[in-house]
């Protein structure tokens, strides 16, 4: 069996203190491995976006712990080995498309000419190429979710953290982009949590984790 990418024990996050303390994530314990392909789902409020920063090293618990064996320490996750869609805004808005998704590239040590290449492949795999000049505040949310997409993806990370990546699609474009990005997925061999609250997004994930009020309903699963 492949070494896990992250493996979380008895993980728990407080905010605040005292009687206003609110128990976003309790004792959850989870193990990713290579193409492991997840849906976690759960209403609002349940601790799906607090966990994902918990596994991709972005918040640090409050009691637990969290490694990630197949990828080594915390520092050195990110810009290759995990890549994150965040469900808010996350393009950097003095930055061009193509400047936004080839800046992971650079921080990764490539020369300005691979990188651009790779960020205007990532950008055409999900139909957004044509807006490689603009800047953020000149694309509509549903295309900055697109970019963002793209960006994770050009990394070629080994574990993609995606918290309601196509939040802002319609129904017709949210199934064309998650079928672009789990074929992109299993073709870099990259595991995937996706974070999300449309059934029809889950049911094409192989696995089906669920939250409800900070507590992980179901444990490990493990393709490989």
């Amino acid at each position: 069996m492949a070494e896990p990418l992250v493996v979380a024990l008895e993980v728990s996050r407080r905010f605040g203190s005292g009687s206003t303390a609110t128990e976003a994530v309790r004792r959850a314990s989870c193990a990713i491995c290579p193409t492991d392909c997840i849906a976690l789902i759960g209403p609002s409020g349940s601790g799906k976006s607090t966990l994902l920063r918990l596994l991709g090293g972005l918040d640090s618990p409050t009691s637990g712990s969290v490694v990630w064996p197949a990828l080594g320490p915390c520092k050195a996750l990110r810009p290759a080995k995990i890549a994150d869609v965040f469900q808010g805004p996350s393009l950097l808005p003095p930055l061009s498309v193509v400047e936004n998704v080839r800046l992971p590239l650079l921080l990764q040590g490539l020369s300005e000419r691979e990188a651009t290449a790779l960020a205007d492949a990532a950008l055409a795999r999900f139909g957004v190429a044509q807006l490689r000049d603009n800047l953020p505040e000149e694309v509509s949310a549903g295309q900055a979710q697109r970019i963002a997409i793209a960006r994770a993806i050009a990394v070629q990370p080994a574990l993609l953290l995606a918290d309601e990546p196509t939040g802002q699609l319609d129904s017709a474009s949210a199934r064309q982009v998650l079928a672009t990005l789990l074929k992109v997925l299993r073709e870099l061999g990259a595991a995937t949590v996706v974070a999300t609250h449309d059934p029809l997004v889950a049911q094409q994930l192989d696995t089906v984790w669920e939250m409800n009020d900070g507590y992980l309903k179901t444990g490990v699963a493990c393709s490989t």
